[in-house]
């Protein structure tokens, strides 16, 4: 049982870190570039949000796979399992974004 527990808590965290990270590196190359750093890490952050996801769950042909098992041949424990890790991957996309929301509304309040 603690095998689901650790799973549940790093897919939660590669999720959110995968958003945070490629909009923190996102925003330091536009401020390489001399453009509007909290622009691009926004930008980056919503479209990065499915691959986010894509990344903290492994890869998405082994959650079609277990997916599968579940409905085709009655494995219902994987399956809620399965439907579990992409809820938490995202949630932590989510939050990943809305953390970098965040620091732009900070950025606003803080001046620039």
């Amino acid at each position: 049982m603690s095998s689901f527990y650790t799973s549940i808590v790093q897919n939660f965290l590669i999720a959110f870190g995968v958003v945070t990270g490629a909009s923190l590196f996102s925003g330091i190359g536009a401020i390489i570039t001399d453009h509007p750093p909290c622009k691009a890490m926004t930008e980056v952050a919503n479209s990065i949000k499915i691959w986010a996801i894509a990344a903290s769950l492994g890869g998405t042909f082994s959650s079609f796979t277990v997916i599968e098992k579940g409905i085709f041949e009655g494995e219902i424990i994987s399956l809620i399992k399965q439907f579990l890790y992409v809820l938490i991957s995202l949630a932590g996309a989510n939050i990943g974004y809305e953390f970098v929301r965040l620091i732009q509304r900070c950025s606003a309040i803080w001046g620039r």
